[in-house]
């Protein structure tokens, strides 16, 4: 078994993207400016915020953090988008989900300019990545294809099932996988909360993606051996143990699925390290665009 590592191979990208910065910078460009809009104090945002924000010192970017509570209106947050929209400033923003439950996602997202939606969430951008046009890919799915190339996983003929079908990273990741370049050409399979004997489903799998969002959720018993396992959900767990009262778990049972597995992704440590530095990689195109 061998650790598909997102923490060594996004600082490896990143070196790649602080010697790109440089020369825009050199060549007379501004540099990249990416802006974050986060509505309340949710607890899991508030870090992958400071993440983000943090990677954008590293390699070069201008960053801006734009806080409000959450008592943030709908029409007050739709003001912000406008705003960021227009300036002129900015190469490319995130709005930060989730957002507290009396505002649409929907709307915001559908706001968002899709020429500085480097979060590839806005049905303009999803429907190029499908169609496999230029364009800005959903950060985390685009971090797991990187991931998979970084560690020349073969992918070409595979069986990959992913379980879960958000529009985050579920779906996305699906369409990447199938495509006809490398990383994919795989044969994709979906499931979700209505599929009939999952297990029998996923332990055919040659690639397993779980991104469920329910901790420890896949156990060694739903796979086979070698399979490739990459591991996108990341939940606190109550944990008297620990010095901070909780750890982190992934969707997949670690210890029992390792032991059959050929890569996988440790969590934390690996699809989120990676959902980080492709944002940056879609601002800097959005700068150079």
């Amino acid at each position: 078994m061998e650790l598909l590592d997102g923490k060594a191979t996004s600082l490896k990208i990143k070196d790649q993207l602080r010697d790109e910065v440089s020369q825009l910078v050199q060549s007379g460009h501004r540099s990249p400016h990416l802006a974050a809009v986060l509505v309340g104090d949710d607890g899991a945002s508030l870090t992958y915020v400071g993440a983000k924000v943090k990677a954008c010192e590293e390699i070069g970017f201008v960053s801006t953090l734009i806080q409000r509570p959450a008592s943030t209106t709908e029409d007050e947050l739709l003001q912000i988008v406008k705003e960021l929209n227009e300036n002129q400033d900015i190469h490319g923003y995130i709005v930060q989900l989730p957002l507290p439950k009396h505002i649409n996602e929907q709307k915001i997202l559908l706001a968002i300019d899709p020429k500085k939606d480097v979060d590839g969430f806005h049905p303009e951008n999803v429907g190029r990545m499908a169609l496999n046009l230029p364009t800005y890919l959903p950060a985390t799915p685009y971090g797991i294809i990187q991931l998979l190339e970084f560690y020349n996983i073969p992918t070409e003929g595979k069986h990959c099932v992913v379980v879960g079908r958000s529009n985050i990273v579920g779906l996305p990741v699906s369409i990447l996988l199938q495509r006809n370049s490398y990383p994919g050409n795989c044969t994709v399979t979906i499931t979700h909360s209505r599929t009939k004997d999952l297990a029998s489903i996923t332990r055919q799998a040659d690639i397993l993606v779980a991104a469920i969002g329910k901790p420890e959720f896949i156990t060694g018993d739903m796979v086979k051996d070698g399979v490739v396992v990459v591991d996108v959900g990341i939940t606190r767990i109550k944990d008297d143990s620990k010095k901070s009262g909780f750890r982190l778990a992934g969707d997949v049972h670690f210890e029992s699925v390792s032991a059959k597995s050929s890569y996988i992704t440790p969590v934390p440590g690996g699809v989120g390290p990676m959902t980080i530095v492709s944002l940056m990689k879609n601002t800097l195109l959005a700068a150079k665009s």
